[in-house]
This record gives structure tokens, C-alpha cells and sequence, in this order.
């Protein structure tokens, strides 16, 4: 689904409720790409320059760990086929758990088995795998790791100059809301923030709820969230 058009406008003074809301929704998700900045990272120069093996990423498990809480529900690497000598498919990903011990999450990843798990088919793969820097995939239900309903950002993760796999993180949208609530229950009119597919994450108003789809509306303005896959719409002038 195309991105809603986003129209030109005046950039908005610093106090300004939108700008606030906007700021918040960037620094909110800033920070769970900067965790995925790190993971990629370490991925990287855990695998260059060999062919690794499942054992080798058990290095990451200390970031991992450290990551997981606040936005962050779940995080890992998932390899793409064929990287690891000793697994053809293989994602190091590890979930927040309220016991607070992280839990991993294990898969069919026997393309024989009947429950196999083809991870390549998904956006947060399949976004970072044809060349998009940052992806954010969803909102959706996630009935194969947690039930929640999510959101799944992902950077592509090189080796040698080329695709070794994906650094990932899951958000509950729960969570996400909770974190930009308040800022967009700041701005007096109809105000809600969109995936890059027009998929409303969250919002101040039951008109637009989570999962619904903005294609564009007259009375409303797109502005996006700086570089990121998302946007803050507004109604023009409309109080509630």
C-alpha cells in the first residue's frame, strides 16, 4: 500500500503541540533503532571474515538482555539462509518475560517440518533484504511469538559486503502508546501517527484506532517523522 501523500508545511515552532507529538514519536522510536544499530553491529563484527555457527552468536545474548524492557519486547538476529555452517535457518531472538529472566524463542526451522518457519516472507525481513535502511512493519497481531498486537522494526545487518541477515526488535503497541499518549493527548484537534502503509499506530481519537487505514482524507495534514517510516496526521483546524 503507497504512503498517504504528505503536503507541504510550514515547519511548527518548538512548543507547538504537534511539534511535541512529533518529537515525541521520534525520539521514542530513535531509541529502539538505536538499540538495532547496536545489534547490528556486534552482529557484524562477530561474523566477518568466517563462516559462523549457531554457537558463535551466543555472544550477543549479554546485549540482548540489556536491551530487552521499557519499548523493547523482543530482540535478535535472524540470519539468512545458508549463513550458519551448522543451521540453513537460525534467529537468535530473545523475549522480555515478567520474571524478568529473557526467554528465547524457538521455532520450526526445518523447511521439512509442517509447522517450518519461513521468517523470510515477512516485511520486517523482506524491507531490510531489498535495500530499505529502516523498516517498521506493522501494526499486527503477532500469534507466532507473543499473542500482542505489535510493531517489528528491523535494519539490515552486512557481512563482507553483503546481506547477512536483520537486526530486529519487537514493540508491543501497548507500550508504544503509552509513550506517545501523552504528547498526542496534548494536540487540541484529531491527531494520530501512521506506519509508512497508512496503518494508524496510535492516536488521541476513536475515529482513528489502532489498525485502521488512512488513504488520505480532505481536512487533514501528513507531516512525517523526520527520516523515519512514520508520520503524524492532524486535522486542519478541527477541534474535538
Amino acid at each position: 500500500m503507497p504512503r498517504p501523500a504528505t503536503h507541504a508545511t510550514t515547519p511548527l515552532p518548538p512548543g507547538d503541540p504537534l511539534a511535541q507529538a512529533a518529537a515525541c514519536v521520534r525520539e521514542s522510536v530513535e531509541g529502539v533503532f538505536t538499540v538495532l544499530d547496536d545489534v547490528r553491529d556486534r552482529t557484524s563484527a562477530l561474523i566477518a571474515g568466517r563462516r559462523p555457527v549457531r554457537k558463535d552468536l551466543e555472544a550477543l545474548r549479554p546485549a540482548l538482555f540489556r536491551h530487552l524492557g521499557g519499548l523493547v519486547a523482543g530482540a535478535g538476529f535472524i540470519a539468512a539462509p545458508g549463513l550458519l555452517a551448522d543451521a540453513p535457518w537460525y534467529l537468535e531472538w530473545w523475549q522480555d518475560d515478567p520474571s524478568g529472566t529473557p526467554v528465547q524463542l524457538l521455532r520450526d526451522l526445518d523447511p521439512a517440518g509442517s509447522a517450518f518457519y519461513d521468517y523470510t516472507h515477512w516485511e520486517w525481513y523482506t524491507g531490510p533484504y531489498e535495500g530499505a535502511e529502516r523498516t517498521i512493519c506493522g501494526p499486527y497481531v503477532d500469534y507466532l511469538c507473543t499473542d500482542e498486537y505489535s510493531l517489528t522494526l528491523s535494519v539490515p545487518v552486512p557481512a563482507g559486503g553483503s546481506f547477512a541477515g536483520v537486526a530486529a526488535a519487537d514493540v508491543f503497541v501497548r507500550r508504544f502508546e503509552e509513550a506517545v499518549g501523552p504528547a498526542l493527548r496534548g494536540v487540541p484537534v484529531p491527531a494520530f501517527v501512521i506506519s509508512a502503509a497508512g496503518r494508524v499506530v496510535a492516536s488521541n481519537t476513536a475515529k482513528w484506532i489502532g489498525g485502521s487505514v488512512f488513504r488520505g482524507e480532505e481536512g487533514f495534514t501528513v507531516r512525517p517523522c523526520g527520516e523515519l517510516p512514520l508520520s503524524l496526521v492532524s486535522a486542519n483546524g478541527l477541534r474535538f
